[in-house]
């Protein structure tokens, strides 16, 4: 799903320090938070950055987990810059992948709180000739659990999702 950025020619910059990895393949808990602006290329670049965390992480480019993560950020991050955003104010992705219990829990922060995702228990099938309405249920079909919270800090909310992962052998 997601393409190791070694492949493709370009050197990503990571935004902070990957830590050390024990072995291959055993990550650590680890955190990324950032914040981006509130455009689609805002959205890509959360999208694309987490994508190198996790594999620096020891969860690799093509496994399972680590397409199923990188696409419900991608979805979060779309949501967040489409329904969320309000001029002059950023989103902020946090994505934390623990080891004991192998979660990885991802969240999204926008600056809008009039404009609220249903609960995940009143998510609906969009009407086939509806142009939207999906992303969310992908987000419900590749996650444990997900939900939301109004943002604690300031005027907007916080969706999350969490992912439990097993590593490739």
């Amino acid at each position: 799903m997601t393409t190791n950025p070694a492949s493709s020619g370009c050197t990503p910059q990571p935004a902070c320090p990957t830590g050390h990895l024990t072995a291959p393949h055993a990550p650590l808990d680890h955190v990324f938070e950032m914040r981006f602006t509130s455009t689609p290329r805002g959205a890509r670049l959360a999208r694309r950055l987490a994508a190198h965390r996790l594999d620096a992480w020891g969860i690799p480019y093509g496994a399972d987990a680590h397409d199923a993560i990188v696409v419900i950020v991608a979805e979060l991050t779309a949501n967040a810059v489409r329904h969320g955003h309000v001029p002059g104010r950023d989103f902020r992705l946090r994505l934390q992948v623990t080891a004991h219990p192998r979660t990885a829990r991802i969240e999204v922060t926008d600056a809008r709180a009039e404009r609220l995702p249903p609960w995940p228990d009143a998510l609906r099938l969009p009407d086939a000739d509806d142009s939207g309405g999906r992303g969310l249920l992908l987000v419900a079909g590749l996650a444990a659990r997900w939900g939301w919270h109004p943002r604690p800090d300031g005027p907007g909310k916080t969706v999350w999702a969490e992912c439990e992962y097993t590593l490739p052998v």
